[in-house]
């Protein structure tokens, strides 16, 4: 192959510079007081395309031009400026090259090419000034002398300079007369939804140096990088280097990646077909016919799944931020496929993560701080940061460690992740949405006790889920018969037995253009509709010890639910059939799991509180009776006790004993001696 040699590159970029849109630009440096310019690939291929391929092979030599060429056009353009920072000079800044390098191509053919990766910023290590000339004494002599500086080491000089000294030693070191400049350390993952199956993520480490390129990027950040290739052996004490080299990247420029849900490339047929499906009267049917097509049944749960892909509108206040984004929280017995939905709904998203409850970690789960390699602690992502404007996954999230289970609290409410940490003090983004799954604590599901006490999740997360489902697996003869069929024919066709109406690439894509261009705001009338819902359910609680309903928490539920319906037909207003579809589910999930099992009433207490007011009420009754028969006796006879229970306020003394066995486990009460009871 014969090499291309562009004549005069300097005259060529000179060319470039000279343009109205590049002399504004480098006009503009003096106003923001920065020492670079940013230049568009593609204005490089229309001035010389042979130019454009040759600053891809010999970046090094390419840049320089480059930057020799900007600096001559400064001069020119602000020639005061150009004085004033003649020593650092222009910094010429390559974005958007045509081609996106995967982090798992690159290889050794790569080796010192210009080149653009993307993926998530999963770590970053604080700025630190780095020399880049070094100036040096002879102690012998005085004599000062200039050394470049690029390798991880400081590099003293070979000898001393004067002719007359000439010795090999000792040099000082001078900080004063030396050149710093702002140095970060980066490391890149690629994007979890890009990870074959199997696979672990691949990462790269990034070097950038200049004050105007550093702290663009935060960890949880997903980011496209331009930069050069590098290689770099470990040294060994007493061994010399290895023969094996490890990748890291230049960088040259950086950009923030939009932080929406995914730009999916849609093309505009797709966008045609995508309005045509928001068209059909059904949307919301076919929709829900295509998620998850190969598991039977389960019709409330795929539309609740629904309502989660497309998501509510975030609002910003001046004082507050109402998240957006939908959590839902399945119960149910083994073999009810709530993994395979929650598979599913990782691959369906836009940005999607799955994760067990039994492997994840605080740390894992929210952001961890690790000591860097250089020194000091850096900031590493965690799988909530990463999920940032998408869907985490979190399966069995009843057998996390209760310390670790803690981690959520922020995430799903206030939609950030706190570290305060090894003298790290950060808030990263977490504006996710939870799909959890969680298995009965009795291995299966007892409709006779409440959801509090049939799953060991506490009440402070219950109460953060906008729906909760029950997957009970009840035998039923029609039901049965038809569940057998499916599976059946699952097996034998070895594809689903009904084709989905969407198929699964057009989908996904559907959602991501719904949650990047559609904002619905609730009309009138739905209004009007979710309020009378609010009010009926609140004025059955009025009056002293009636239970509670419904709070303001399910209403804000309500809204966001409302909001996704009317999104996934790509509507702007919330109609108030959007509104009477949030109230059916809302419904249909407080039947599962809001009702007193005693009194057959709502009662949101059982998921706010973990108990159910009836049972609150007994439980006072106790407390109380327990504190007057003390200062009587001093100790409590439990026998004593029960009698009085049951004569005075007919609680029978099997559920007596029931709830005074669970005030012993829970620390309220405490046994002196056999047989009798005193309040702790």
């Amino acid at each position: 192959m014969t090499e291309v040699i562009v004549e005069k590159p300097l005259e060529k970029f000179g060319s470039l510079f000279k343009t109205a849109k590049y002399r504004q630009r480098i006009a503009q440096m003096a106003l923001n007081a920065s020492t670079s310019v940013v230049v568009d690939f593609e204005d490089l291929l229309m001035v010389d395309p042979y130019l454009a391929d040759m600053l891809l092979e010999r970046p090094q030599e390419y840049l320089a031009y480059a930057c020799n060429a900007a600096f001559e056009q400064l001069q020119f353009e602000v020639p005061e400026y150009a004085e004033r920072i003649k020593e650092t000079g222009v910094t010429v800044r390559i974005r958007g090259l045509p081609r996106v390098t995967p982090l798992r191509r690159l290889g050794s053919e790569h080796i010192s090419k210009l080149v653009m990766i993307e993926g998530i910023i999963m770590r970053a290590s604080t700025v630190r000034p780095i020399v880049t000339t070094a100036v040096f004494k002879c102690k012998s002599c005085e004599a000062k002398m200039e050394v470049p500086q690029s390798g991880a080491f400081l590099e003293f000089p070979f000898k001393c300079a004067n002719p007359r000294c000439g010795k090999k030693g000792p040099f000082e070191f001078i900080q004063e007369e030396s050149k710093f400049v702002d140095y970060q350390e980066l490391r890149i993952q690629e994007y979890p939804e890009d990870i074959p199956p199997g696979q672990t993520p691949r990462s790269l480490d990034i070097r950038v140096v200049g004050k105007d390129i550093v702290d663009t990027a935060r960890p949880g950040d997903r980011v496209y990088v331009v930069g050069i290739v590098g290689a770099e052996a470990t040294s060994y004490p007493r061994t010399g280097k290895s023969r094996a080299f490890t990748l890291y990247l230049d960088a040259n420029y950086i950009e923030t990646a939009s932080k929406e849900p995914e730009s999916l490339l849609i093309t505009p047929e797709e966008e045609e077909q995508i309005l045509k499906l928001a068209r059909d009267p059904n949307i919301h049917q076919k929709i829900i016919r295509s998620i998850a097509p190969s598991i039977y049944g389960y019709e409330h749960i795929k539309e609740a799944i629904m309502y989660l892909l497309f998501g509510g509108v975030p609002k910003h206040l001046q004082d507050i931020t109402i998240r957006g984004d939908i959590h839902i929280l399945l119960v149910g017995d083994p073999g009810t496929a709530k993994s395979q939905l929650l598979r599913y709904v990782q691959k369906i998203a836009p940005r999607g993560l799955y994760t067990s409850g039994r492997g994840t970690t605080a740390a894992g789960l929210t952001a961890a701080v690790l000591p860097s390699p250089t020194g000091g602690m850096t900031l590493e992502a965690g799988a909530l940061v990463l999920a940032d404007k998408g869907i985490a996954c979190i399966d069995e999230i009843d057998k996390m460690r209760n310390e670790d289970r803690v981690a959520i609290h922020e995430a799903m409410e206030q939609q950030t992740v706190s570290v305060a940490k090894g003298g790290i003090v950060a808030t990263l983004n977490a504006r996710t949405a939870i799909l959890a799954a969680a298995n009965p604590a009795l291995g299966r599901y007892d409709p006779y006790r409440t959801v509090a006490e049939n799953i060991s999740l506490p009440v402070t997360i219950l109460s953060r889920f906008d729906l909760i489902f029950v997957l009970r697996d009840v035998p039923e003869k029609e039901h049965d018969a038809q569940m057998s069929e499916h599976m059946l024919r699952l097996h034998a066709k070895e594809a689903p037995p009904a084709e989905p109406p969407i198929p699964p690439d057009l989908l996904r894509k559907y959602i991501a253009y719904a949650r990047n261009n559609v904002r619905p705001v609730l009309s009138q009338e739905a209004m009007e509709r979710l309020k009378e819902f609010y009010l009926i359910m609140r004025s059955a609680s009025e009056g002293e010890g009636t239970p509670i309903a419904i709070t303001a928490r399910q209403l804000e539920a309500l809204i966001r639910i409302a909001e996704a319906r009317a999104r996934a037909a790509l509507r702007n207003v919330v109609l108030p059939e959007d509104a009477e579809a949030a109230i059916n589910i809302m419904k249909r999930s407080l039947e599962e799991v809001g009702v007193d099992i005693s009194s057959k009433k709502f009662d949101i207490d059982i998921i706010m509180v973990g108990k159910p007011r009836s049972v609150q009420d007994k439980l006072r009754i106790i407390l109380s009776t327990i504190v007057d028969m003390e200062k009587e006796s001093g100790m409590v006879s439990r026998t004593d006790l029960l009698e009085r229970l049951s004569s005075e306020y007919g609680i029978a003394r099997s559920e007596a004993e029931k709830l005074i066995q669970q005030m012993l486990r829970e620390g309220t009460l405490y046994e002196p001696r056999s047989g009798y009871l005193k309040k702790t």
